[in-house]
């Protein structure tokens, strides 16, 4: 006679054919590292084939069709489109900003030392891939886009790297995600104060008290996830009246979340140690006990753990589907405009030559030192792959030229061409470095 299994295992876990068939590879596919930058390809791949398929309209449609939200006299009326570039993005960049308060409290820009190669390398592949641009476009109609070619993606760079595995050191991947950081530093800046409208002061002004509100909220140790997410949605629509990108939301909630544990690690441990062996342990002791040990992880790094899926396998993919979408002609070929060129130089020339130069620069200076065991000619194939801008590039782009949508479909297909041949040419040079040092 068989008996029930005391432990059931979870559907996942089961012989159904939908867990074997659909459920775990799923779950396989998702635990590998380049996951997110596949998904990325893949939507982007869709939203080219919809576009230039006889089924265009079909696309066009769905990416502007009209939301409303309306409480009162209040009332927001977006596209799609713009309700995944200024609302679901806010998240994103709340990620974004947790990463960075992170690597400024425990991770590699907290040692100013060891910071100092990756901040100057970021410094020259932002201001190099700008300049580059505007040699080309200085005067002319595409000039405001200058900002485009100065971002890295950091999934998609890292995706790559993964894709390389040993073939990347692991002191290179550090100073490549510590750069991209730094990058993204940049690139909040230039949207904060080069992209966004006008400030409309008394939205603004109302957004700031929000955040201080956050503030008190955190020192007076209110943990109620209900509360900051209220006053979040707050600041995020605040922002967004205001004038100032409402993304910048975003990465300032999560630059005000906690980076140390709420409760020393040792003190949930030796809880944890008293109650082990008990008998008489109750549901309530299991909730406390569950409780504490979560307390001893850093806010960031729980906040993290829990939005990175969403951002990466759901926000970013859906970002790309939502503004990839270019119609390719042939006269982008034949006849690529000064915005197409500078952002393709930008990116994959500027990139490269930026961040190799002022790393360059700050070695022989003294200013910082080489990852250990890292060659510059490692460090110049990281370099390439920094011109993989795709995600915040596509963001600055929508910003730069809303209302041109020839500009801002030239700067698309450049990010496009960009991104491939930066991403081809950095994987080469770090394949080519390996073998001179094999």
């Amino acid at each position: 006679m068989a008996h029930a299994d005391p432990h059931p295992r979870t559907w996942l876990g089961s012989d159904a054919r939908l867990a074997r068939v659909v459920g775990r590879p799923v779950q396989s596919f998702l635990a590998v590292e380049a996951a997110g930058g596949i998904l990325l390809v893949a939507a982007t791949v869709v939203a080219l084939v919809w576009a230039n398929s006889p089924w265009r309209e079909s696309y066009e449609q769905l990416v502007h069709t009209h939301l409303s939200i309306a409480a009162g006299s209040f009332h927001i009326d977006e596209s799609l489109q713009h309700v995944v570039n200024d609302g679901l993005m806010a998240l994103f960049f709340f990620v974004v900003g947790l990463e960075i308060k992170r690597e400024l409290v425990a991770g590699e820009l907290r040692d100013r030392r060891a910071a100092v190669l990756p901040v100057v390398a970021a410094l020259g592949g932002m201001v190099v891939p700008a300049a580059v641009f505007l040699a080309f476009n200085l005067g002319g109609r595409g000039e405001h886009g200058w900002g485009i070619p100065m971002a890295t993606d950091i999934a998609f760079a890292l995706g790559v790297v993964a894709l390389l595995g040993k073939r990347v050191p692991a002191p290179l991947k550090v100073f490549l995600l510590t750069l991209a950081i730094v990058d993204d530093i940049g690139a909040i800046v230039v949207i904060a104060v080069f992209y966004s409208d006008g400030i409309r002061w008394t939205w603004f002004v109302e957004a700031v008290v929000v955040l201080g509100l956050v503030v008190l909220a955190k020192r007076a140790r209110v943990r109620s996830l209900a509360v900051y997410v209220v006053l979040g949605v707050a600041a995020w629509l605040f922002v967004f009246e205001s004038g100032v990108h409402a993304t910048i939301a975003g990465v300032v909630l999560g630059l005000l979340t906690p980076a140390r544990p709420l409760l020393p690690e040792p003190e949930a441990e030796a809880i944890v140690d008293q109650l082990e062996g008990r008998t008489d342990l109750t549901a309530a002791d299991v909730r406390r006990v569950e409780f504490l040990v979560r307390e001893s992880v850093p806010p960031t790094e729980r906040l993290e753990h829990a939005l990175h899926p969403w951002t990466s396998y759901v926000i970013v993919p859906l970002f790309a589907f939502a503004n990839a979408g270019i119609v390719l002609s042939g006269d982008a070929v034949t006849d690529p405009s000064a915005v197409l060129v500078g952002v393709v130089l930008g990116l994959v020339a500027g990139k490269t030559v930026g961040i190799s130069v002022f790393s360059w620069a700050a070695v022989k200076l003294g200013w910082g030192v080489l990852p250990e065991g890292v060659r510059f000619s490692q460090l110049v194939g990281v370099a390439a792959l920094g011109g993989i801008g795709f995600t915040v590039s596509l963001f600055i782009t929508a910003l730069a030229f809303e209302g041109e949508p020839g500009l801002a479909d030239q700067a698309k297909i450049g990010i496009l061409v960009a991104s491939v041949a930066a991403a081809a040419i950095g994987s080469v040079a770090l394949t080519l470095a390996v073998r001179r040092t094999a």
